[in-house]
């Protein structure tokens, strides 16, 4: 969002002539249509987007240093160049606004950092036997879809409740297609088993259209039903039918009153709570689909410290749902600016009338008090948590005697098996703890000798600090994301380990970074680790000093990231050799073998008329495929409908 100016702030110095010029040249040029407008520095990155109803009206502000807010001036300050969009009006500006910093994240701008793709239910529609199932990603597959849900969390317990209600399939079409008797979620009473005849088509239909109706709201309405049917049943002496019914009228009572809220007031809503101290801000948003709590989840979008909260929160709203549609109303905990317009931006986005409220009284507000009760809960851990990591990061600047203690942590470490597969991984931690989007893997290229752990770093270590070698020296929340200098390196391994880190670094131009290799002790023991570092001797901390907790934590992170990511190589490159060997079978083949049987076992099970059948194999591919995994059949010998195993 673009923030207002602030005409009660007294006038500090003037900005930097150069930027104040630039925007000045530039202003004789804009149009007075609506768009969005963006300041950028030297090296072309975003410094700051906003979005004006008029731009002709709206940059010349950027001239007036005594009505901006002291980040501001440094933002024009270090403008080089600005560039503008225009748009057909203001709402459609607001929309672009936000999906820019969402996707440049300017330093300037309150930034919402959220790259998690959110679950949905899938409720598919292209089989006789709808399959109820999570889903992630693009909705392209024909069916109903409810959400989006929190976390995988949220969308399991609810996927589990609803099987044990509605007795819905969740196997893949593959897997039920092959079934030749009850799966064990039948015998627990969450599937109808409609894989093999447990079920007629008509009746799993019913199943499937209560369950749509209850995701929709009428769960009451289905409850009742469920209750007339069970006292028919019990009446006709159905007795086994009708302790049926009455498990699955318990199940879905669970359901209604599982969540922390479940307000009867609200259908399709989101709920979004925020909470302010000390400089930072918490928003927890609760979703509410249908009547029903799809989980809650706290965000920390970065600001100025002076921000309003009301300012944040729009901020919020408009990156929040770049990437998803909005629902119906928006409950706010406190009022923002220009609500009207972020109501018209989201209805053009969603197709319908969307509407922003701040409930003062009812159950709406307390629905609110309660997301904002969280907010403050979620921000005071993260504090305490801050505060923690910092006496942590203190502690290792007075440990290894650094000048001040490290904002950015690199920790690097490298897993294969014999020398195949080789992976090497990079993890950053800093004062808010382990930074996640700042993790990379390195696919190890070579050639280097099978199981040569040295010439892994080696390679490792030149890929990550190229590009920072090549670059000039600039602050830190302006530089790439490869050219951001880290404070310390932390390298699993003793001596040798450290010898090849310090060469890299030499031969790069970057001896100055300090380094410190970790070396498990005696017998591989955790808690008598040698530590070595240049011309110093190795050292060990004390057993129970918390400094050498929080470094085994880093190497233990590191160490689950690389053998997380070997695994995952690993597993992809057997897929890989496995298929593709196989004349005739390209990236297209492949995809469509791997849909239909569900994985490269399946494949390799299959009889031969199942290959002749699948999706864009003809009967020579299909034949030649059979014969790769069946090396000693006898082709004519094979009658088609012979199945293996």
């Amino acid at each position: 969002m673009s923030e207002p100016l602030s005409p009660n702030q007294a006038a500090p110095a003037a900005p930097q002539k150069g930027g104040a010029a630039i925007i000045a040249a530039a202003i004789a040029t804009l149009p007075e249509a609506p768009g969005v407008y963006r300041m950028l520095d030297g090296r072309g990155n975003a410094l700051y987007i906003g979005k004006a109803r008029s731009l002709k009206k709206r940059v010349p502000a950027y001239l007036q240093p005594a009505r901006l807010p002291e980040r501001l001036r440094r933002m024009v300050s270090e403008t080089v160049s600005l560039e503008i969009i225009v748009t057909h009006s203001e709402a459609e500006a607001l929309l672009l606004e936000a999906t820019l910093i969402k996707r440049l994240k300017p330093r300037y701008n309150i930034v919402l950092r959220d790259d998690k793709s959110y679950p949905w239910l899938l409720l598919t529609e292209d089989h006789p036997f709808p399959q109820i199932t999570k889903h992630r990603g693009a909705q392209t597959r024909r069916g109903s879809y409810w959400g989006p849900f929190a976390s995988a969390w949220s969308v399991d317990q609810t996927l589990t409740e609803l099987q044990r209600v509605f007795l819905l399939r969740s196997c893949a079409d593959t897997v039920f297609a092959h079934r030749e008797r009850p799966c064990l979620l039948y015998q627990i009473k969450r599937c109808s088993a409609p894989c093999v005849g447990r079920i007629s088509e008509e009746d799993y239909a019913a199943l499937v259209a209560q369950a749509k109706a209850f995701l929709g709201g009428a769960g009451l309405r289905i409850q009742r039903q469920l209750a007339a049917e069970m006292e028919a049943a019990s009446a006709a002496l159905d007795f086994e039918r009708a302790a049926m019914l009455r498990d699955r009228i318990r199940g879905l009572t669970q359901v209604q009153g599982h969540g922390a809220i479940n307000p009867e007031s609200l259908g399709d809503a989101d709920v979004i709570g925020a909470w302010q101290t000390a400089g930072q801000t918490a928003i927890q948003v609760f979703f509410i689909r249908g009547g029903h709590n799809n989980g809650n989840r706290a965000f920390f979008p970065t600001h100025a410290q002076n921000e309003e909260i009301g300012v944040v929160l729009a901020a919020f709203i408009a990156q929040f749902y770049d990437d998803k549609p909005p629902p119906p109303q928006i409950l706010l905990s406190d009022a923002v600016p220009e609500p009207s317009l972020i109501a018209e931006a989201l209805g053009m986005k969603a197709g319908r009338k969307i509407m922003l409220a701040v409930p003062q009284r009812g159950e709406k507000r307390a629905v609110l008090d309660l997301a904002r009760m969280n907010a403050r809960e979620a921000l005071e851990r993260r504090l305490a948590e801050a505060a923690g990591q910092a006496t942590l990061l203190e502690g290792v600047a007075r440990t290894f005697a650094l000048s001040a203690p490290p904002r950015r942590i690199e920790v690097f470490d490298n897993s294969h098996i014999m020398g195949t597969s080789p992976y090497g991984v990079m993890i950053v931690a800093g004062p808010e703890g382990f930074e996640k989007a700042a993790y990379r893997k390195f696919a190890i290229r070579g050639p280097i000798t099978p199981g040569d752990d040295f010439a892994m770093l080696r390679e490792m270590l030149e890929r990550r600090f190229a590009r920072l070698a090549a670059a000039s020296a600039e602050p830190e929340d302006s530089a790439r994301p490869d050219q951001v200098r880290p404070d310390l390196l932390l390298i699993d391994g003793g001596a040798g380990q450290l010898s090849s880190t310090l060469a890299v670094l030499e031969s790069l131009g970057l001896g100055a970074l300090p380094v410190i290799a970790i070396a498990k002790g005696p017998d591989r023991d955790a808690g008598r680790e040698w530590f070595h570092r240049a011309g110093q001797p190795p050292m060990q901390l004390p057993p129970r000093d918390p400094v050498l907790y929080y470094l085994q934590r880093l190497r233990d992170e590191a160490h689950r990231f690389a053998i997380t990511t070997h695994r995952a190589g690993r597993a992809k490159r057997l897929i890989r050799s496995e298929l593709d060997e196989i004349t005739g079978i390209g990236a297209a083949r492949k995809r469509a073998l791997l849909n239909h049987f569900g994985s490269v076992r399946g494949v390799k099970q299959a009889g031969l008329a199942d290959l002749e059948t699948a999706p864009g194999i003809n009967r020579a591919t299909a034949r030649r495929l059979y014969a790769h995994f069946n090396p000693g059949a006898r082709l004519e010998d094979i009658p088609p409908s012979r199945r293996k195993g």
